[in-house]
């Protein structure tokens, strides 16, 4: 018959070699959702800079379009801020929960993937 320490031994040993590699899986699994967050928001990080980029010169444009027809510069400007004002103002009563349920269970999506 085995001696009883040498099997508890071999159990402590096996067990602790058991944490070990379950410890290495679970820090693998959470880099590899890491970089899969991370590596899906850089392009849209890209295209939003080029969308931003596209949107201030196209109100920059309107806004001395619309300040030439009015008669003055600054008109086109109060102009464009104020639709803007206006659209923030209904985005955030009447769009926030759905906007921000979206965005919640996008990146939760991403995270159990």
């Amino acid at each position: 018959m085995t001696d009883p320490v040498k099997s508890i031994e071999s159990l402590y040993e096996r067990a602790a070699d058991y944490g070990k590699t379950s410890y290495e899986l679970l820090k693998l699994k959470a880099l590899d959702k890491t970089s899969d967050a991370v590596s899906s928001i850089v392009p849209h990080t890209f295209v939003i800079i080029l969308i931003a980029t596209f949107m201030l010169f196209l109100n920059l444009g309107l806004a001395f379009l619309l300040g030439e027809i009015l008669g003055r510069i600054y008109f086109g400007f109060f102009v464009v801020a104020g639709f803007y004002g206006i659209t923030g103002i209904i985005i955030h009563f009447f769009m926030h929960k759905w906007i921000k349920k979206h965005f919640r269970d996008y990146f939760i999506q991403k995270t159990l993937k």
